[in-house]
């Protein structure tokens, strides 16, 4: 993973449209992927990331250059995946009988073929966690900018996202 360079968002920061279109070209496969793989390949994902854009465009006057920038981008686009998730959620409950929806939601390890699909079985904020951590490089400081989670909580996340990806491909590799 390539570091942003400085003056590239000092220059989107002060209005440089060609410099925004820059970052965007430079943040886009990072931002689907980490959208993807928190919602799943779905319109919702494309969606969020393209949301995501426009809010920190709208945003990066309100941005202190010299920051860390991928905290500040993630933070923002973990806030529309999760949005998101919560509104595919609600959708879900309130078109589906209360059974059936806690069906679906539940993990169904027989189905599962890879390690995509165990991930997107995870609880949002362990899946959210082991991304930032472990695909997208972040330490768990700028994990906690994104987040708002304490330290402690967020190696918890990212334990139990270990321990259960570990088991679950087990069940899938011996099914």
């Amino acid at each position: 993973m390539d570091a942003l360079d400085p003056g590239l968002i000092a220059r989107a920061v002060d209005g440089d449209r060609q410099a925004f279109a820059e970052l965007v070209e430079r943040l886009h496969p990072r931002a689907l992927r980490f959208a993807h793989r928190m919602l799943g390949d779905s319109p919702d994902a494309d969606d969020a990331v393209q949301d995501t854009f426009i809010r920190v465009w709208k945003a990066l006057p309100r941005f202190r250059v010299g920051s860390p920038f991928d905290p500040w981008f993630f933070k923002i686009l973990g806030n529309r995946c999760r949005t998101a998730l919560e509104k595919r959620r609600r959708d879900m409950t309130e078109t589906l009988e209360p059974e059936l929806a806690a069906e679906a939601a539940a993990p169904d390890p027989y189905q599962l073929d890879d390690v995509h699909r165990v991930l997107a079985r995870l609880p949002a904020e362990q899946r959210e966690a082991f991304l930032l951590y472990h695909v997208e490089g972040l330490s768990y400081e700028e994990i906690a900018q994104v987040t708002g989670a304490g330290l402690s909580a967020l190696r918890m996340r990212v334990k139990r996202a270990m321990d259960t990806l570990r088991a679950r491909l087990v069940e899938v590799t011996h099914a």
